[in-house]
């Protein structure tokens, strides 16, 4: 597998790991840019350098499997690639630590969504996105996160806590239309980065954010769904952040 240069440029500096798919554990720790995350499993084909990173590649290979690739996280200046690399390899090291234990961590790390964890293929599916193409006569709804999305970038009164409450409200639209849809498709640079089917939609006044009645839904991710990392901006031209098709 290899990124593309399109990829290669949403990716910028990244730190990464290399997991055994015999029991999923990390055994190798990274950072790089462009597909540095894929050079070792090459070097181990290619070298006869012998040590322990490229002789568990060697043997996940002659075992007929392939080496699992995560970008742990992206979009990093080389400095913070640098430093999380560091952390991370102290944390999986460090010999008072017991690496078997689970976090009680309720929530997921910033930007576990966007930039967070993700495998090679996810990474081709989110930066190398096939067109978007309707489904029969799916009724959709596609909301754009223009403030929203970002959270480092967005200001305070935007920023909220998952992709979900991104994507949920406060939009102004025609409610007959909204409460007729099938799915909600939320969108970022031209990208849909998440599907909701809403469940139930109902007015908002948010006098400190917005003027009139805006709304919300309630509703379930639809993880699996085929419009997930499709390219749509050809559907979303112009200003509007609503978008309605087969509504």
């Amino acid at each position: 597998m290899k990124f593309k240069e399109s990829v290669i440029k949403e990716l910028q500096f990244y730190v990464y790991c290399l997991v055994d798919p015999r029991d999923n554990k990390i055994f190798y720790i990274g950072k790089g840019h462009g597909n540095r995350v894929f050079q070792h499993a090459d070097n181990a084909l290619t070298s006869n350098d012998e040590n322990l990173k490229l002789d568990t590649i060697r043997n996940i290979i002659s075992s007929g499997l392939n080496v699992k690739h995560y970008i742990i996280r992206h979009k990093l200046s080389e400095d913070a690639a640098y430093l999380l690399e560091s952390t991370l390899i102290d944390m999986l090291t460090y010999k008072n630590f017991n690496l078997t234990s689970i976090l009680t961590n309720i929530q997921a790390g910033h930007h576990q969504w966007d930039e967070g964890i993700k495998s090679a293929e996810e990474i081709n599916a989110l930066y190398d996105c096939q067109p978007f193409e309707v489904i029969g006569r799916d009724r959709l709804l596609i909301v754009k996160l223009n403030k929203t999305y970002d959270n480092k970038s967005t200001k305070r009164i935007y920023q909220r806590e998952n992709m979900y409450e991104k994507a949920r409200k406060y939009w102004k639209l025609n409610p007959v239309k909204a409460k007729n849809a099938d799915y909600v498709l939320a969108v970022y640079k031209g990208v849909v980065r998440a599907v909701y089917k809403p469940q139930k939609w109902y007015p908002v006044t948010m006098p400190e954010l917005y003027s009139g009645t805006r709304y919300a839904f309630d509703g379930v991710e639809v993880p699996g769904s085929p419009y997930l990392n499709k390219d749509i901006s050809e559907y979303i031209k112009g200003i509007s952040p609503i978008r309605y098709i087969n509504l």
